[in-house]
């Protein structure tokens, strides 16, 4: 049995792996024992296991930077705290404490010959919560591959190992409608060959990368790739991949599985403006709940539910905007384009790009708020 209470006190910060990086048995193991430790405080992020519901929130402090997956359950419920931070700070916020980390829960593959364990599906902002914890608990999956992460670990780095076999949570799979394929479309051409692209969450910009097979030289820097990349991997579309973390199936698993061309980092890199600011011909693609006339972005709120994030589309879509032959392009169906938002400004209208719907594509840059208004209601549905 797994006994959480000999390394985790009551009212500790744990941080546990996101997404299909979740561990999941290190999980359960906290919300089963959560009343030894009553009070400790668990900072989430995409939650697609489900492992952590409501009820858990008697004796958890539950709080987390999105809604996605089962969050938007337990933001609902009103036991989820939500921290409005663009990604690019939860690496120094974790690494301060100011989002406690006395705990890291996460999953990592079985170590290679050297030793050396493989973060697997996700390094984004675990290795400044791992630095800054009293205790670090590995679950070693033999189901995660060992990917190229940057940093690997060692046995000694862990002060408890917990080894298992389960299928990792996966993200749900997208569904390819003849919508997403003609947003795709009309995002591609503004997509030339040499170009770096970023991905945002969700299926419109992952269908994007079915409007690109036939393009060369395409470089990846992104804080997530889903299951599309794949397909541009092997059509040798793109030569090579920097990203924070897998966000797919079992296909994107394995093919990054000891992939030279794949490189998982960590968000203080992926994130960095300082990095990002060195890269030319970026392309940024990002979804949103919805947009308005003049531009402003709600990524956050949809219909009283917190759903989406802050997340990294700020700091990605101002780096496009700022790269030599680079661009921003905002994803959605017309029917996301709106008079007034719903929810909060996730993004301000000062860093509008390109929107892009089935309906064509409306480039803001350079207008002013009118024009802005006649190019939007014209890829809307929207009456004029």
């Amino acid at each position: 049995m797994i006994d959480l209470a000999r390394h985790i006190r009551p009212g500790d910060g744990i941080v546990a792996g996101q997404a299909c990086a979740e561990p999941q048995t290190l999980t359960e193991a906290l919300t089963a024992q959560r009343a030894a430790f009553s009070g400790a405080r668990l900072f989430l992020g995409v939650n697609y296991a489900g492992i952590v519901r409501p009820e858990h929130a008697d004796h958890l402090r539950l709080s987390a930077y999105c809604g996605a997956g089962h969050n938007r359950a337990l933001a609902d419920a009103g036991v989820l705290d939500i921290h409005p931070h663009p990604y690019s700070r939860l690496g120094s916020l974790l690494g301060s404490k100011a989002i406690p980390s006395d705990v890291a829960l996460i999953q990592v593959s079985p170590p290679n010959a050297r030793g050396e364990y493989s973060m697997g599906l996700a390094v984004d902002y675990l290795p400044p919560a791992i630095a800054a914890a009293r205790a670090v608990i590995a679950e070693v999956n033999d189901q995660v591959p060992w990917t190229h992460t940057v940093p690997l670990l060692r046995r000694e780095d862990f002060a408890l190992v917990v080894e298992g076999s389960r299928a990792p949570a996966s993200a749900p799979a997208p569904k390819g409608s003849s919508l997403e394929a003609a947003i795709a479309r009309h995002a591609a051409q503004f997509i030339a060959d040499g170009a770096t692209l970023e991905f945002g969450l969700g299926a419109l910009p992952d269908a994007v990368c079915g409007a690109l097979l036939s393009r060369k030289g395409l470089r990846v820097h992104s804080g997530a790739i889903g299951d599309g990349v794949v397909d541009l991997l092997r059509a040798g579309a793109i030569d090579q991949v920097v990203c924070g973390q897998l966000i797919g199936s079992k296909r994107l698993f394995e093919h990054a599985r000891e992939n030279p061309a794949i490189t998982l980092r960590s968000s203080e890199h992926t994130h960095d403006p300082r990095v990002l600011g060195g890269i030319e011909r970026f392309v940024a693609i990002n979804s949103a709940v919805e947009v308005d006339l003049t531009g402003q972005i709600n990524a956050e709120v949809a219909k009283g539910s917190y759903l989406g994030a802050v997340g990294g589309a700020l700091d990605f879509m101002r780096a496009a905007a700022a790269s030599p032959g680079g661009v921003s392009l905002l994803v959605l169906p017309a029917a996301r384009i709106v008079r007034a938002l719903s929810g909060p400004v996730s993004t301000p209208r000062s860093e509008a790009g390109v929107i892009v719907t089935e309906r064509g594509a409306a480039d803001l840059r350079g207008c002013g708020l009118k024009e802005r208004e006649r190019r939007m209601l014209a890829i809307s549905a929207l009456e004029e």
